[in-house]
């Protein structure tokens, strides 16, 4: 019993090779193979050994393949990008050559990159598919390609936000003016006060009618508070 620990005490102080296990979860969909796997971790088990151009004799002896069919592998991993051969200087000068899986580490942070923007793509687009459906519901029928088209130039033209329109939508709404023409002019006066986010319209309608309040109870205090108006983005001027 003795004996075992001793050597499970010396199988748990040998140096472990550190892999990121963002390799094990992306490598099938960068098209690498199961066997060019193997060969790219024993590439790095052998760079954790100081030995950072194994030949294929050195890889033979630990895997259950052919120095040519090894010699096969990483030439392609080698085509593919996935491994580079780079050249350093030792300690007395000499030039050597080494294999390098850097390039492997860089094609996973571009294939992060890439699903992070089609994650986002693909958000957008059901964020524009519910502002178009929300639009119908308050027309109370479908929209035509005029008013479709209309809705797409005030996203990709304008670049007001789907957040923006909807503010917009019901301002138009609660106003009772609801027709692309009266929000088409809020958006637009919107932009020229540079509002930006939901908060600033929240700000400027409350100050337009604080400021309609104030002027009404000053004309006539007697009467009773008036109902406070819509703000009439039609009439606006300068």
């Amino acid at each position: 019993m003795h004996e075992k620990n001793l050597r499970l005490r010396l199988w748990t102080g040998q140096e472990t090779v550190l892999i990121p296990q963002l390799f094990f979860k992306h490598y099938k969909e960068l098209k690498i193979t199961d066997d060019e796997a193997i060969i790219l971790l024993h590439l790095i088990a052998f760079h954790a050994e100081n030995n950072d151009f194994p030949t294929p004799n050195d890889l033979e002896q630990r895997l259950h393949k052919t120095n040519n069919e090894i010699a096969i592998q990483l030439q392609r991993l080698l085509q593919k990008g996935f491994l580079e051969i780079t050249q350093g200087v030792d300690g007395s000068g000499k030039l050597f050559e080494k294999y390098s899986v850097y390039p492997l580490w860089e094609r996973i942070l571009d294939l992060l990159e890439s699903n992070e923007r089609s994650n986002e793509k693909v958000a957008k687009k059901n964020e524009e598919g519910k502002l178009f459906t929300l639009f119908e519901q308050e027309f109370g029928r479908l929209l035509s390609p005029m008013e479709i088209e209309t809705i797409s130039m005030w996203l990709d033209v304008d670049r007001h936000t789907p957040e923006l329109i909807k503010a917009a939508l019901k301002e138009a709404v609660l106003a009772g003016k609801v027709s692309l023409r009266y929000i088409d002019r809020i958006l637009f006066e919107w932009k020229k006060k540079n509002i930006t986010s939901l908060k600033q319209v929240e700000q400027h309608t409350q100050q337009f009618h604080s400021k309609t309040t104030i002027a009404t109870t000053k004309t006539n205090q007697e009467q009773p508070a008036p109902k406070v108006p819509f703000y009439n983005w039609l009439d606006e001027r300068e």
